[in-house]
């Protein structure tokens, strides 16, 4: 903690904390958002680099939680149901990440940005896109997305979201499917960000700060998921998803 205060002042910490705890209430809900939450929170009063160093480590361990909370074998069936989206999505996330420091993700952040909005707001307003069977190209193709942005960004939730509400994946599966893809996907960003020089000793101890206070907003949002049906989860996915696109139009724009 003392460290810590070397680097950052009491305020910005009192806020770091408040937005880890809010990213974790929103994940917590409905299986995503922390990543979404954290970088536009954060990026609000540090730098670009700062931010995304911060949800690193949060992102690891609530997506763990999340992966592992209803066992292995169950984890371990998600992973072999969506091992082409992972393998796609993890080699673009390492690829991308090497660039975090020379491409603009503003390009990246439109093109994926602009088609999860009108899918979820077309969901919304009672027209649903639905994918009567998904396919290994389809898998592979939104893999690929979905990585590329987030080695860029340290966001890859929307595509991934949109892809397993476009199948209709049933609440407490597409929790957990997002656990595991999200937190393999956190590793490799660990990893890749360790050699873009993102995450190194400025930035590590603020990651680690975070993962409390994620972990504890991210129980009250699970208490909150346990109390509600099927219907309800799926529209409060899609307006968390409205809004994860916006912001991610927001970001490409301004």
């Amino acid at each position: 903690m003392d460290s810590l205060l070397l680097i950052y002042s009491p305020q910005s910490l009192v806020i770091c904390v408040c937005v880890a705890m809010l990213a974790g209430v929103i994940k917590g809900m409905v299986g995503f958002g922390m990543p979404m939450v954290l970088i536009s929170g954060l990026s609000t009063f540090l730098s670009p680099e700062v931010a995304l160093a911060g949800l690193i480590f949060p992102t690891v361990f609530s997506n763990g939680f999340q992966a592992f909370r209803h066992g292995a074998g169950a984890a371990w069936s998600s992973l072999k149901r969506f091992r082409r989206f992972l393998i796609a999505g993890g080699v673009a996330m390492v690829i991308s990440a090497q660039f975090v420091r020379i491409v603009p993700p503003s390009t990246l952040l439109l093109l994926i940005g602009v088609p999860v909005a009108f899918f979820a707001l077309s969901q919304l307003l009672g027209r649903p896109v639905r994918l009567a069977k998904p396919s290994a190209r389809g898998e592979v193709a939104v893999g690929t997305v979905a990585g590329a942005i987030g080695g860029v960004s340290g966001v890859w939730g929307p595509p991934t979201v949109t892809y397993l509400t476009a199948i209709g994946t049933e609440k407490g599966e597409q929790i957990r499917i997002q656990g595991v893809i999200y937190g393999l996907g956190a590793l490799l960003l660990v990893a890749a960000h360790l050699g873009s020089g993102v995450l190194n000793a400025a930035t590590v101890g603020l990651s680690a700060f975070l993962v409390l206070p994620a972990l504890l907003g991210m129980w009250v949002g699970t208490q909150i998921s346990d109390q509600i049906d099927q219907k309800m989860f799926q529209r409060m996915t899609l307006l968390v998803l409205l809004l994860a696109s916006l912001n991610l139009i927001r970001r490409a724009l301004f």
